[in-house]
């Protein structure tokens, strides 16, 4: 039977309801018992006879002749429904039978039982219904097949897959414990704008819109509020840190996606060597609250969170690997290494992005967990510089699974090396690089306030679909999809 033909027989028992005078979609409901409460003092429901209210959807429809039995589940847990016409006035059992199906909304009120089986029950005197479906689930023990289906219905995914709804709800244990961890260490969670006028914070392409009350193009912001939470370190508060969506208008892959959940905090008075064992217990208690655990299959990759961080020095990789100094090499020297390496460039290539992109090469084997130090200071232009090799800037790289999965600064707080750098990230800007971070005089400006030194650091829900083993859109609730087509 095709879902038009399903969707008619259930507009008829709609019909059957009304006429029963059975509201189809009641506002209210008398529910008072969650199935899991139920289960959890069944003993003393049973000895007590006690009448509850259940609520939720049913899941299957069995039974013939006088019985009948349904599995009604209501989001904590199963409870099976037993409506025998010796229990239950006669027409209602009759329409029970006549305008229920499997995917419908009912309440059944009664007591609790075991069936000949030794199965809990409840043993149903009245019921009605809560919200009458039309349109026909998927088969439990099918579910839902097809790769975009399962994203574009995610509602029924979650609903017959137990595995997928789990896991939402350790996405939720995920950022919770973060959360927990950071309020735990005295810091103060802050919300900032989401639409800027300069986009920065980060080395990626904006999404671009029109302020229509302003009259002017305002950007969605490509980080976490990195600018505006270094301002409120020059406003006096020592430790900040928020969580929120950020937007990346470039590509879409197994590791990246172009809206997503950050978190960012800043730590006035700290720096990055202070901040990598900050960042290893961050990511200890993450892995311990969300999952109980700290090992994890990622890929091809075993990665033990317990175990030592090794710390790998950026230019000693790309030297032994490629054979160049990535500090002092010329950049035709380093895009002709990249293109040996096999690495694709874009339309303007340049001395940063083929290093990095020699790195990439090189970390993809590197299964972690690791810590990466010693990057070259034209690679990071928010980060301060270390101070005894200056050409190198003061960062940490969370290394996990063969990607960067966190990344941490002694923040830059001198203004005029600060605009040095975004002046020479807007040449690369000018020479066609859509990723160079714009000049903006307005943080500059805050700068010349005065800036605590700071650790600064950032982690993505990449952690967490890694942790998950899944590609990152089957980690999100709702992915972006395109607008199915006709």
């Amino acid at each position: 039977m095709s879902e038009q033909d399903i969707r008619a027989e259930r507009l008829k028992k709609l019909n059957i309801l009304k006429a029963a005078g059975m509201e189809a979609y009641p506002a209210d409901s008398h529910r008072d018992t969650s199935n899991e409460g139920a289960l959890a003092v069944f003993d003393d429901l049973e000895k007590s006879a006690k009448k509850i209210h259940l609520g939720g959807r049913v899941m299957s429809l069995r039974g013939q002749g006088g019985i009948m039995f349904a599995d009604l589940f209501d989001g904590t847990g199963r409870m099976q429904l037993v409506l025998q016409k010796a229990d239950i006035d006669e027409k209602m059992f009759d329409l029970f039978a006549n305008a229920v199906d499997v995917g419908d909304f009912v309440e059944a009120s009664g007591t609790m039982f075991k069936t000949k089986r030794g199965e809990r029950s409840l043993k149903v005197e009245k019921w009605r219904m809560l919200a009458k479906s039309l349109l026909p689930m998927p088969a439990e023990h099918f579910g839902l097949k097809d790769e975009e289906l399962v994203l574009r219905q995610r509602y029924l995914n979650i609903l017959l897959d137990e595995e997928v709804r789990k896991m939402f709800v350790r996405r939720a244990k995920f950022w919770q414990s973060a959360r927990d961890f950071y309020l735990s260490r005295g810091f103060l969670e802050v919300e900032t704008p989401v639409l800027e006028t300069t986009p920065g914070g980060a080395d990626a392409r904006p999404f671009k819109t029109h302020h229509n009350a302003l009259d002017i193009d305002v950007y969605l912001r490509i980080s976490c509020g990195e600018l505006w939470q270094k301002e409120l370190l020059i406003a006096g508060y020592p430790k900040v840190f928020e969580i929120g969506r950020i937007f990346r208008n470039e590509g879409q892959s197994r590791e990246h996606l172009q809206d997503y959940t950050q978190l960012e905090s800043y730590e006035a008075f700290a720096d990055a060597e202070s901040g990598m064992k900050f960042v290893q217990e961050l990511y200890r208690y993450i892995a311990k609250e969300t999952y109980g655990q700290y090992t994890f299959e990622i890929g091809e990759h075993t990665v033990d969170l317990a175990e030592d961080w090794p710390v790998i020095d950026f230019c000693t990789a790309i030297q032994k690997e490629f054979g160049i100094d990535a500090i002092s090499c010329t950049e035709d020297e380093a895009i002709d290494a990249a293109k040996n390496a096999g690495v694709t460039f874009g339309e303007s290539p340049n001395k940063a992005r083929a290093i990095d992109h020699l790195w990439k090469k090189i970390r993809k084997g590197i299964a972690g967990p690791a810590f990466l130090r010693g990057v070259p200071v034209y690679l990071s232009p928010l980060a301060k510089q270390m101070a005894k090799n200056p050409e190198h800037a003061d960062r940490v790289q969370i290394i996990i699974a063969g990607s960067e999965v966190g990344n941490g600064y002694s923040e830059l707080n001198d203004p005029q090396d600060q605009r040095a750098r975004f002046e020479e990230q807007q040449k690369l800007r000018d020479a066609g690089d859509d990723e160079a971070q714009r000049l903006d005089e307005e943080y500059i400006r805050a700068m010349e306030f005065g800036m605590p030194p700071a650790f600064g650091f950032g982690v993505s829900e990449r952690l967490f679909s890694f942790l998950e083993n899944r590609p990152a859109h089957e980690a999100q609730i709702f992915p972006l999809l395109r607008p199915k087509s006709e």
